[in-house]
């Protein structure tokens, strides 16, 4: 057996390697002691197994003793034969214990997608994965994968979520799709098929803000996102700049709709004729126009390099999106239709920079970018978007 220990941001890590037997157990025993006494664990352990092979009866009491000393104590990155054991003698059910993470290769692989939080490749005919960016956290990367279940059992037309798996250093996640590509993939293909294009992204949008979120789900409020997003990016801009995204934000009815808000055309998988949505990570529920907002700012009003980012030349992309609104709002008159293409305009301006939120590392240079766009997009149009904000009270559902 072979034991050390080490610091994360959390606190001390103990790790295990070997086989914790009756053979082994007694110095493992003195050791972790040893340990225990140098370190500082009052605020609790983290034991580490993905190195332990098999434990016995003697090494559970071992693990018990640990948890008994330091509060709060889980156990990670546990094997599936130690897993095994933690179940059948119910030490899963006395302490927090996270199974081993599959290790996926994604040499080779094909790019399908690309986002701020992460890079999608397709493994095979039937898996993708969603490589999430460095630094993302296991547990943001577990709350995507249960969102995204949640939503499919709510009626979101979404790829199934899988599995949580490891990809070098980073966390993924993987979506089983039968021969799906995305709707940029698609209609690069198939530019005459744009009318239908746009009708299938049109339909995923009404379908999903069909869909009332009931008070008991979990999935988290978008307007509570929105205002973190915001505050996230105060330091970019100044306060005077952040009470105008907040007044944007704050003049959108509350409803309960659910939301994906991130719905380009690449987080649009097509299998066959059927349009499944991925990306999850960022859904929520509130009003429409916030949905809609998101995705004019990466259809129409993207900051960067557009055609690698949505995966279609920017006049197709712009096409597919009016090709979109001309079905979404076919019930409206062309007066109404253009008032609320205007709100939805306005409430982009906000995710056009609140996505800097996204990552503290952004290079410099986007960020100077970002802020010399504010003053022409934001600033400069300061009383016409405060008068547009006043009727967005008019778009009742």
């Amino acid at each position: 057996m072979l034991i050390r220990m080490t610091h994360d941001a959390d606190g001390p890590v103990l790790y295990m390697e070997g086989r914790l037997d009756t053979s082994t157990s007694e110095q493992t025993r003195t050791e972790v002691e040893k340990l225990l006494a140098c370190e500082d664990a009052s605020n609790g352990l983290v034991c580490n197994l993905r190195e332990l092979e098999y434990i016995s009866s003697s090494g559970l009491r071992i693990l018990l003793m640990m948890a008994k000393r330091c509060h709060p104590f889980r156990l990670v990155e546990v094997q599936p034969t130690v897993y095994e054991v933690l179940e059948i003698t119910g030490f899963s059910k006395m302490m927090p214990v996270e199974r081993a993470l599959r290790e996926m290769n994604i040499e080779g692989c094909p790019v399908i997608g690309r986002g701020g939080v992460g890079v999608v490749y397709r493994i095979d005919d039937d898996t993708i994965v969603k490589v999430f960016r460095e630094g993302t956290t296991l547990d943001e990367v577990c709350g995507e994968i249960t969102m995204a279940k949640e939503a499919f059992m709510l009626g979101m037309p979404t790829a199934i979520s899988f599995d949580v798996v490891r990809v070098g250093t980073q966390y993924g996640l993987v979506y089983e799709l039968l021969r799906a590509e995305t709707l940029s993939s698609c209609l690069s293909r198939n530019p005459e098929l744009l009318d239908s294009y746009a009708e299938k992204y049109a339909d995923v949008f009404m379908r999903m803000h069909a869909i009332e979120v009931p008070s008991t789900s979990n999935i988290p409020s978008a307007m509570d996102h929105e205002h973190d997003a915001i505050e996230h990016i105060r330091r970019y801009f100044s306060d005077d700049d952040i009470e105008l995204l907040l007044h944007i934000v704050d003049a959108i009815p509350p409803a309960n709709r659910m939301l994906h808000l991130d719905l380009q055309s690449k987080n649009v998988m097509m299998q066959g004729d059927e349009p499944m949505l991925i990306d999850m990570g960022e859904i929520g529920y509130g009003h429409p126009l916030l949905d809609l907002a998101h995705a004019y700012s990466s259809m129409m009003a993207l900051v960067g390099d557009y055609e690698t980012i949505i995966g279609l030349p920017e006049d197709t992309a712009h096409a597919l999106w009016q090709g979109m609104l001309d079905r979404y709002f076919a019930d409206l008159t062309p007066e109404m239709r253009r008032h609320r293409e205007e709100q939805i305009m306005v409430v982009s301006k906000v995710r056009n920079f609140s996505w800097l939120s996204l990552s503290d590392s952004f290079p410099e240079a986007i960020i100077h970018q970002c802020q010399e766009i504010f003053d022409e997009r934001v600033r400069k149009q300061k009383y016409y978007i405060l008068k547009v904000c006043e009727t967005f009270k008019d778009w009742t559902l």
